[in-house]
């Protein structure tokens, strides 16, 4: 942690050495001491020294100074750091102001020149002042901070990529906390950039994209070679298996990620039934672990990037990302698993990222303290986001169309539910309609057996329905069936016109697709179990089938 600042201000260059080196003798090793003979110098000082998150303990100013008197230095000075403890040096003279000073000011203490022995004089006095300090000091947060506007779609989006990389961060709504239009005006920002990240070498972002804040993160967001054994697109639970097994038997391998590791399991905020974890553990935290893994076996992890094309060239797989780099295959294996569905309800766009949420329940939960919030979806993510955000808010009601949690959702999870207060179960209903001004206020609930509309007022909707593949992008002639999961193996031979396609004299591998050397695991492929532990096996098989295509090319 960065020592805190006492600032000496006396603009006698002899008194100010000889005060400077008696409070250097005391207390360099807790606090920075720093001088001036200018009171404007300091001024300007404190302005650098709030952009850097430096803390100011104590003021300690002379009162007679030509170019500002001390008392009225202090008073400016205290608009920068109001919690740091004023004293003014002053000679006999100067009393009566120095009395004035305590009521005008709030002048912690006044300290008659000379003042040797430091020992008697000096030090029992700053003492007490710092002791004083330190009760209610609080130290600043080290790291990203974030000032934006709680229900605006772009700072959502910050936060969520931030959250989903485990990328610690201070969220300063500007709205409702008086320090963003602080930090927004100390460097002279205006709001209409907002959201706007401050780091800790005092870089600025405004309004950034994703990509911007990885590339100033240091995160690879270009691939380092000109040909890959295999490239892996999602860095889910399936893609960071094959990640692993591919790096660690030596695989030239590539991982893209379009977000953050983890996928859709990445934003489960507590997964209890994953082998080997008793106690459990979070998404991001699982993910996190993963990715750590992969890249100790030397695997590049290019993201936030997305693969928005993909051709053949002789035995070459050729991907295009959406920043119109290029990179080269000789194998390729999707895991880009599923997104929740779109909720069909009646105004639902004009609240998504401002009151309308989907997964993110880590992200967004501390804005939920003491709030109504609403859960659509009865399946496992929807009961640990539910658990989650319990911790939160004053309410949680989890919306379902069945009459019971138990089609869809694990035991563990419904016992715990149930045992907690503040969830409250809707059945046979489902969001009909989603209003506000400018953010979500209200939704109205249709009940679905008696056509029943109830409006109720809810501070944010989370949704958690359904599984619908990410495979838009990928080409038409890859097979995939009619929900758009991508068709593997032996499925593929009962196929109409597979085999006039399909031009290897074996049968496709087992995870392998309609194009040899194309596999897909986890999720997004059709037949899948939709569990993070099959997900990871089919991510390690799909390895051994990467090296079985390989030799027989």
């Amino acid at each position: 942690m960065k020592l805190p600042v006492i600032l000496v201000v006396d603009d006698d260059p002899q008194v100010l050495r000889s005060v400077t080196k008696d409070l250097k003798s005391k207390y360099r090793k807790s606090y920075k001491v720093l001088s001036t003979t200018s009171a404007q110098e300091a001024l300007d000082l404190l302005t650098e020294l709030k952009k850097k998150n430096e803390n100011l303990a104590l003021f300690l100013s002379d009162q007679r100074m030509p170019e500002m008197l001390g008392v009225d230095y202090l008073q400016k000075a205290s608009v920068h750091f109001p919690e740091a403890k004023k004293v003014l040096l002053t000679a006999y003279s100067d009393i009566e102001a120095a009395v004035r000073a305590i009521n005008e000011v709030s002048l912690d203490y006044y300290l008659m020149k000379p003042w040797d022995p430091p020992e008697e004089k000096l030090f029992p006095i700053i003492d007490d002042l710092l002791d004083t300090w330190q009760t209610g000091f609080i130290p600043d947060f080290e790291g990203i901070k974030i000032v934006g506007c709680q229900y605006s779609p772009k700072s959502h989006k910050i936060k969520d990529y931030l959250a989903g990389n485990l990328i610690p961060y201070q969220w300063i709504d500007f709205d409702n906390n008086p320090r963003g239009k602080e930090i927004l005006r100390l460097y002279d920002i205006d709001e209409s950039h907002m959201p706007v990240l401050f780091f800790e070498d005092q870089s600025i972002l405004k309004d950034p994209t994703n990509i911007e804040i990885a590339e100033k993160l240091g995160m690879q967001h270009i691939p380092n070679s000109d040909m890959y054994d295999v490239t892996i697109i999602g860095a889910g639970p399936a893609g960071l298996a094959a990640a692993v097994y591919g790096g660690s038997e030596g695989l030239k391998t590539l991982l893209v990620e379009k977000r953050a590791p983890g996928g859709q399991a990445g934003t489960s905020s507590r997964i209890e039934n994953y082998l080997g974890f008793p106690t459990g553990l979070s998404g991001a935290d699982l993910a996190k672990r993963a990715i750590t893994q992969a890249t100790r076996f030397g695997i590049e992890f290019l993201s936030p990037h997305q693969v928005k094309e993909i051709t053949l060239t002789h035995q070459f797989k050729i991907l295009k990302l959406d920043n119109d780099s290029v990179i080269k295959t000789r194998s390729l294996i999707i895991t880009t698993g599923v997104d929740y569905r779109k909720l069909n309800a009646i105004g639902i766009d004009d609240f998504t990222g401002a009151g309308v949420y989907y997964g993110a329940a880590t992200t967004e939960a501390h804005a939920c303290k003491k709030q109504e919030i609403y859960i659509v979806g009865g399946g496992n993510s929807a009961g640990q986001a539910a658990m989650y955000l319990s911790k939160f808010a004053a309410n949680v009601y989890i919306v379902i169309r069945k009459d019971s949690l138990s089609y869809s959702m694990s035991k563990y999870l419904i016992d715990q539910i149930e045992k907690t207060p503040n969830i409250k179960l809707i059945t046979n209903s489902r969001v009909k309609e989603v209003k506000g001004d400018l953010r979500l206020s209200q939704i109205i609930l249709e009940n679905i057996e008696t056509n029943n509309l109830e409006t109720r007022d809810a501070m944010a909707l989370f949704v958690f329905i359904g599984a619908k593949p990410f495979t838009d992008w990928i080409p038409t002639d890859i097979e995939r069936n009619k929900k758009g999961f991508l068709e593997t193996g032996r499925d593929l031979i009962s196929k109409p016109g597979f085999k006039k396609k399909w031009k290897l004299n074996r049968e496709p591998f087992m995870l392998e697709t309609s194009i040899p050397g194309i596999f897909a695991a986890g999720d997004v492929r059709s037949g899948a179990m939709n569990r993070i532990a099959s997900a990871v096996g089919e991510g390690a098989m799909s390895i051994k089938y990467v090296h079985q295509y390989l030799a027989e090319n």
